[in-house]
């Protein structure tokens, strides 16, 4: 049996005319005293009902064609956590324009590259954000995006489903970081996630744990819930990892959401009781297995991984009526159409290959901006390549082997990093760890294991461990302590800066 999934019953298309901030906010607009988004702290909260993110969203989108400002034109987000966000991300689709948003981490050389790359006609700035240099552009403060909230309200920009919408930025984990441009229909794309990931419902209270630009906390932890008519809850600046399970339970959120690293901080406390608590979800990163055993018994509770990226978002997830089976990340979403790919197209079940997705899947990005060279480059016949390395189970359950830039080969052997991080969990010593290829000398690699602990560790019961477990060429010959493992500002691994951090001792 060849790893294409059965996507079921066809999806529904996307109606036209659309408009993505119409779609997301049509349900809060019959609840308008319903709480749509807090902004939570261990001190108190922020409210905003769905009346109030309504009027704000649409007040924004006149404000931005009153400053002169054309359907089609690019709007450069640099705002943290704060409602000004969401209101300025969705007031400028809702007025035809196409955000984009980008992490307020970056510093002034980061985002100049990135905004040269997109032409921004205006940029909206947070207090203290770096701004990009020698580029002529306005710059709207926050301060007056906010007094905009008291304008009436612009007319939803309909269209073709197919028009841009807005603009992510890749991590750049394995080189420069791409523009994904993605259309208004991408939103309704993601309706095959809320059950076949999130399981999430009207009534729920959703906390995500993440940082607004990031297309994760973007999705999962404010469109999903508005367009369900839930709560979306967020921490607030300087909320620590270590301060949400307070946060959970004080709040009653009903499902968390947050990468791997972030869970793993959070067990590291004391955990309350969480009787409101129904799951989690996690993505960004592969979720070991031991920490999602961790979580169930620390809980009660389960974690759902999902698998997605930047030019796709989720689509290959557990979710509470099908969890994924152990050592899986989950099934492709109803409504799915994937492969897994080898040289001659896709390869029996059980064998590894190159994840690749549809070309007719609605929630696949646009294109590269500026770069038709690079989109083309990713598909092969109608197969978009997402680059991750997977092999596909006789139940079409996925499991991942990591990204294919990942992959190490030391000794001539390819061995997945992610397969050697499971089968050291529990590494002696440790509070984290992560593995790469290191260079030793020109022409030799080996396995590194870089590790953070409150010393530095004898490396013999190390190597003992992992003989215990692992073939010789897949046990780390290099054991090294860091303060940190290196990530993203979304918690996520970058393993090319992991091997790059390797010295002789």
């Amino acid at each position: 049996m060849l790893s294409v999934s059965d996507p079921g019953a066809p999806v529904a298309p996307c109606p036209a005319p659309f408009n993505l901030a119409a779609h997301v906010l049509a349900k809060g607009a019959t609840l308008p005293d319903r709480m749509a988004l807090q902004i939570i702290r261990p001190t108190g909260a922020e409210r905003w009902s769905y009346a109030r993110l309504i009027g704000a969203v649409r007040g924004a989108g006149s404000g931005l064609l009153a400053r002169g400002l054309r359907p089609g034109d690019r709007v450069l987000l640099r705002l943290g956590n704060t409602p000004d966000f969401p209101v300025a991300f969705l007031g400028a689709i809702a007025a035809g324009m196409v955000p984009v948003p980008t992490s307020a981490q970056l510093t002034a050389p980061e985002i100049t590259a990135m905004a040269t790359r997109i032409a921004p006609a205006l940029v909206i700035a947070g207090a203290g954000i770096a701004l990009p240099e020698g580029l002529d552009c306005p710059v709207l403060p926050a301060a007056d995006l906010a007094r905009m909230a008291d304008l009436a309200p612009c007319d939803w920009h309909m269209g073709t489903p197919d028009r841009p919408g807005y603009i992510v930025f890749t991590s750049g984990t394995s080189g420069r970081p791409n523009a994904v441009e993605h259309a208004h229909r991408a939103i309704w794309a993601r309706r095959m996630m809320h059950a076949g990931w999130e399981g999430l419902a009207e009534g729920d209270r959703l906390l995500h744990a993440g940082a607004f630009n990031w297309t994760y906390t973007l999705g999962t932890g404010l469109m999903d819930p508005w367009t369900v008519g839930a709560t979306a809850l967020i921490p607030g600046a300087g909320v620590t990892p270590e301060q949400l399970p307070l946060l959970l339970k004080r709040f009653d959120a009903t499902i968390l959401a947050a990468a791997p690293g972030v869970i793993r901080q959070m067990l590291r406390g004391t955990l309350p009781a969480l009787p409101k608590l129904r799951h989690g979800l996690s993505a960004g990163e592969s979720l070991p297995p031991a920490l999602r055993q961790e979580w169930r018994d620390r809980t009660g509770t389960d974690l759902h991984e999902a698998l997605g990226m930047s030019e796709c978002s989720t689509f290959i997830s557990g979710s509470p009526v099908r969890p994924a089976p152990e050592g899986c990340s989950g099934y492709p979403q109803p409504g799915r159409l994937v492969a897994v790919l080898g040289a001659e197209g896709p390869v029996p079940r059980g064998e590894a290959g190159t994840l690749a997705v549809h070309r007719s899947e609605p929630g696949l990005m646009l294109g590269y901006v500026n770069d038709p060279a690079e989109t083309a480059a990713r598909f092969e016949g109608d197969w978009f390549l997402t680059g991750d390395q997977v092999a596909m189970q006789p139940d079409g359950a996925l499991r991942y082997l990591g990204r294919a830039d990942d992959q190490m080969n030391p000794g001539g052997y390819r061995v997945s990093p992610l397969e050697v991080e499971t089968a050291l969990a529990g590494l002696p010593g440790a509070d984290d760890f992560a593995v790469a290829e290191v260079t030793v000398k020109p022409g030799t690699t080996v396995i590194g294991c870089f590790y953070t602990a409150p010393a530095t560790l004898d490396p013999e019961p190390l190597a003992a461990f992992a003989e215990s477990r692992l073939a010789r060429y897949r046990q780390p010959r290099l054991w090294q302590h860091v303060t940190a493992l290196p990530r993203n500002a979304n918690g996520k691994l970058n393993r090319r800066a992991l091997a790059a951090a390797w010295r002789p001792e």
